[in-house]
């Protein structure tokens, strides 16, 4: 009524006014181009919140389970499907997962060849990050030569360490993230090194839980002579592409074993080998033993052995138990011509055969033979040794390598902090000797581990006297002194294996 007498009374018509306006388009929904995250603003027409960033996994309201990460699905698509091959790896490298890389770097770690801290990365991060994507996508990414340096082994010896530069790590690190659980669906349970949710005392306990309850009387002490100087690349490259068909990331993958090596700055061309100290090159390693060495004694030990054969692997450093010492023998033989077609072998002097278990005890008193011989794995000394019932018991303890080399760190160590204030050194010192307890508190170990602190006590004290000509203490100083400054004590931390390895 009100618009028939505007219209009659010749007032300009209302519809030209609304055509002149527009609508909100705050509350006009709209989907914006391909996106591999949609931000759930910008489909309501809602402006974006500021500093809110777009989660990938939400959990819905009915059930509360989050959804699958790119990494989740690529590892429950190669468990349902074993032997398909994947050939869309590369494209999931994009800036999120650059980001959360360098993210999770550590901030101190050393620089590699051009010099660039984690903090001097990080000052123009978003901008060299999509440059870095872009020449990972464009195939433009070269790595750096990683590198070398040598630190210290327990027998007087060097081990090349290869550190690469910052930015080669982010990539390394985003790599790992996707091709890693690819690879954990194909691994066998046997392979505890570098792996997730799996660590050294893992595999020790698998190791102890195996020779206490299996049938196991003879042991293969087993070392690869320098394996990650002598891994045949070509090799690797065929065992990638076993699984991963996507030529981009097999090219991406090689590319760091190809990219050399600085030391004293000369450039080193590598056509063999894998560098240590690089976040792909565990995974790498676990890979070439998985196909050299996990999946050949499966098949060997179903049809070549006569009797029981288990296996324990950290890394290159493995341990294989026996029921019979002909399966033993035929193993280590065996092992030598195996190795010997991918390009590795085994070193004559750490591998060897010996008599082990629960009956060799016994055995071996009955025959006028000594004590069973001992073993290394894994920084203890394992020992077939009696409880105190008179029953057979694995006895673990620190390896006197391991002990004596962290000794001769420890004298240095507190050589250069000689003439610091006495409670600095006593809180260091606290801090190395509860470190140690940390990985070495193991039952039966409680012995080795009284001596390694009375021994690192007695290296402090003369330290501390040396500061003056009058320095020598009498014995009421001493222990004045340790009632001052008293040291953490041993205690025994780990739970025994057979509790542990069951629980697990």
């Amino acid at each position: 009524m009100v618009r028939s007498r505007q219209r009659r009374e010749g007032d300009e018509p209302q519809s030209v006014q609304y055509a002149s306006e527009k609508s909100d388009e705050g509350m006009v929904p709209k989907k914006p181009a391909k996106m591999r995250v949609t931000p759930i603003e910008s489909v309501e027409g809602r402006p974006e919140a500021e500093g809110k960033s777009v989660a990938r996994n939400v959990s819905p309201a009915q059930d509360g389970n989050d959804t699958l990460t790119t990494p989740q699905r690529i590892g429950q698509r190669a468990k349902q499907r074993p032997e398909e091959q994947f050939t869309n790896l590369l494209s999931h490298i994009k800036l999120p997962q650059l980001k959360e890389a360098y993210q999770s770097l550590r901030k101190t770690a050393a620089a590699g060849v051009d010099g660039v801290t984690w903090s001097e990365y990080g000052e123009r991060l978003d901008e060299r990050l999509l440059d870095l994507q872009d020449r990972i996508h464009r195939g433009s990414y070269h790595p750096q030569p990683v590198l070398r340096v040598h630190i210290p082994k327990g027998d007087g010896r060097t081990r090349p360490l290869g550190i690469p530069s910052l930015e080669d790590k982010i990539v390394q690190q985003a790599a790992r993230v996707i091709v890693e659980p690819l690879y954990e669906a194909m691994f066998i349970g046997f392979s505890y090194g570098f792996r997730p949710k799996r660590s050294a005392h893992d595999a020790l306990d698998a190791l102890a839980v195996t020779i206490s309850r299996r049938k196991v009387s003879w042991v293969l002490d087993a070392d690869i002579r320098s394996f990650f100087d002598t891994i045949d690349h070509g090799w690797m490259q065929k065992f990638i592409e076993h699984r991963i068909g996507d030529k981009r990331m097999v090219r991406l993958l090689m590319k760091w074993l190809h990219a050399g090596v600085m030391e004293e700055g000369k450039l080193h061309e590598v056509r063999e080998g894998t560098p240590q100290g690089g976040i792909i090159s565990p995974l790498m390693a676990n890979i070439y033993l998985h196909y050299v060495l996990d999946l050949w004694v499966q098949q060997w030990r179903k049809k070549q052995a006569r009797g029981e054969v288990c296996i324990v692997r950290y890394a290159d450093d493995f341990v294989m138990g026996f029921q019979f010492e002909q399966d033993a023998l035929a193993m280590k033989e065996a092992l030598a011509f195996r190795f010997a077609k991918f390009g590795l072998e085994l070193h004559p002097e750490k591998t060897r055969v010996l008599e082990f278990g629960r009956k060799a005890r016994e055995r071996r008193e009955r025959q006028g033979q000594r004590k069973p011989e001992t073993f290394d794995f894994l920084g203890f000394t394992h020992i077939a040794g009696v409880s105190r019932q008179g029953e057979f018991q694995l006895q673990r303890r620190t390896s006197r390598k391991k002990r004596s080399a962290k000794l001769r760190q420890l004298r240095q160590e507190c050589r250069r902090r000689r003439h610091r204030s006495v409670t600095e050194q006593h809180a260091w010192l606290g801090s190395v000797l509860r470190g140690h307890y940390r990985y070495y508190a193991v039952p039966t170990n409680h012995p080795a581990l009284a001596q390694f602190r009375r021994a690192a006590a007695s290296i402090w004290h003369r330290s501390l006297q040396r500061r003056s000509q009058r320095g020598r203490w009498s014995e009421e100083q001493w222990k004045s002194f340790e009632r001052r400054f008293p040291l953490p004590p041993p205690r025994i931390l780990h739970p025994w294996p057979e509790r542990r390895f069951a629980a697990r």
